[in-house]
């Protein structure tokens, strides 16, 4: 781990932190019944996605670019679980924000300027490592619109103004 994290890594940390505080700002204060809702569309209509899903979907998505690519972890997660995800409670999906933020700060806090500057290939597809760092903002930041009119809808039309969650109260 180096001694002094860089600027660059710093920002995004803190940029994740918010992004995952938004998404558990949601699902935190969502009732049971909100976070595996899904609205009720035409026939032959996509799917929607619940804020469950959506939820566990983006940090999936954060553990698998940071954790598995970057930091080179075990390859655990199964994407189509994810769309499939069914909550108990919203603690589930909380726990996941709270691991997968432990997890990306560990990896990121490692990185040095060389590795910062290095490619990874997946896929067939060589990934800058700082375009992986602004995919999954980008990633994050979709879901939570989607997030935000899902909630909207379940909620007749009245958004969330929940306050950012801290997987550290």
């Amino acid at each position: 781990m180096t001694e002094e994290r860089l600027p660059e890594v710093q920002q995004t940390l803190q940029t994740l932190e918010r992004m995952r505080g938004q998404v558990g700002g949601i699902i935190h204060s969502t009732p049971l019944a909100g976070l595996n809702w899904r609205p009720e569309l035409p026939e032959g209509a996509d799917e929607v996605n619940s804020l469950a899903v959506l939820g566990m979907h983006t940090a999936g998505s954060e553990h698998f670019w940071i954790g598995e690519l970057i930091g080179g972890l075990p390859h655990t997660r199964r994407r189509e679980a994810e769309f499939a995800f069914v909550a108990g409670s919203a603690d589930e999906i909380l726990e996941r924000l709270a691991a997968v933020a432990t997890q990306s700060q560990a990896v990121l806090s490692a990185l040095n300027a060389e590795r910062l500057e290095s490619s990874l290939t997946y896929d067939g597809h060589v990934h800058p490592l700082r375009w992986i760092l602004q995919h999954v903002i980008a990633h994050y930041s979709l879901h939570i619109g989607h997030m935000q009119l899902t909630y909207q809808l379940w909620n007749q039309g009245k958004a969330n103004m929940a306050a950012p969650w801290s997987p550290n109260p």
